[in-house]
């Protein structure tokens, strides 16, 4: 886009190229993306330069400056997942009315990091810190459909497919061909497979590496909540998650599949 379609402060200017330094090296590349003069590009580097921002090469590229990871690791320190979801999370409920849960991967298990109670007359068994299988909740499926297929083998090899109800997928061929469904349709549902007469559906959540974190889904009792409503809701809770992985600076290939 040329700088005259684009807003000309020097701020947008300086962000513009501080963007495009994350993935360019040399002027012509960072003026290209930027859209502006390579004189305009080359001013802007070399005031980042002085800042710490940026560093020259020494063959007139540019490569990003440590100031760059100082701020980074200072802004993580203080990044807090669940506060960053909450308004998506509260939306989700709002539009639901069903318990809604934000859980986080935490080894091979997933753990409650918030929990938004439904508007019912009853309370889903679940709390905040409560750990929870992989294989047998929507969270924990939607998460594993991130993954290759040799991570998910490895995580059921060592915590294997113990069966909570009836319904809980037990066998590591039958989980993975699920996945690849969860995978195509960009959600998961656990069918009583957590817990009998709950009916749950999640999607996974990203963070700025573009590896799964977490996951957000919806509860209910199974006869609040039919099989073709939970798969009609999917694509909403999906939305969801990316929204939540948006807020957590996902890359944006992964936030238009």
């Amino acid at each position: 886009m040329s700088e005259e379609a684009r807003p000309s402060s020097a701020i947008d200017k300086a962000l513009w190229v501080l963007e495009a330094l994350a993935e360019h090296e040399s002027l012509t590349k960072i003026a290209s993306a930027t859209g502006l003069p390579k004189s305009t590009t080359h001013r802007i580097l070399q005031s980042l330069a002085e800042h710490g921002f940026a560093n020259p090469d020494g063959t007139g590229g540019y490569q990003p400056g440590p100031k760059i990871l100082t701020l980074a690791g200072r802004m993580l320190n203080r990044f807090d997942p669940v506060r960053q979801a909450s308004p998506v999370l509260q939306r989700l409920h709002d539009q639901t009315g069903y318990t809604v849960h934000f859980a986080v991967l935490n080894g091979d298990e997933a753990v409650y990091a918030a929990k938004l109670e439904g508007r019912k007359p009853y309370q889903m068994p679940s709390r905040v810190g409560m750990s929870l299988w992989l294989h047998t909740s929507a969270i924990g499926k939607a998460m594993l459909a991130a993954m290759p297929d040799d991570v998910v083998r490895g995580i059921t090899a060592r915590t294997g497919l113990t069966g909570r109800t009836p319904a809980t997928i037990t066998t590591q061929a039958a989980l993975l061909r699920h996945l690849g469904e969860v995978r195509r349709r960009g959600f998961a549902v656990d069918d009583e497979e957590n817990e009998a007469g709950i009916r749950c559906v999640g999607a996974a959540v990203f963070d700025h590496t573009g590896h799964v974190v977490a996951g957000v889904s919806i509860s209910t009792l199974t006869h609040e909540l039919s099989m073709a409503d939970a798969e009609e809701l999917g694509p909403l809770v999906a939305d969801t998650a990316r929204d939540v992985s948006r807020t957590l600076g996902a890359p944006v290939e992964l936030l238009t599949r």
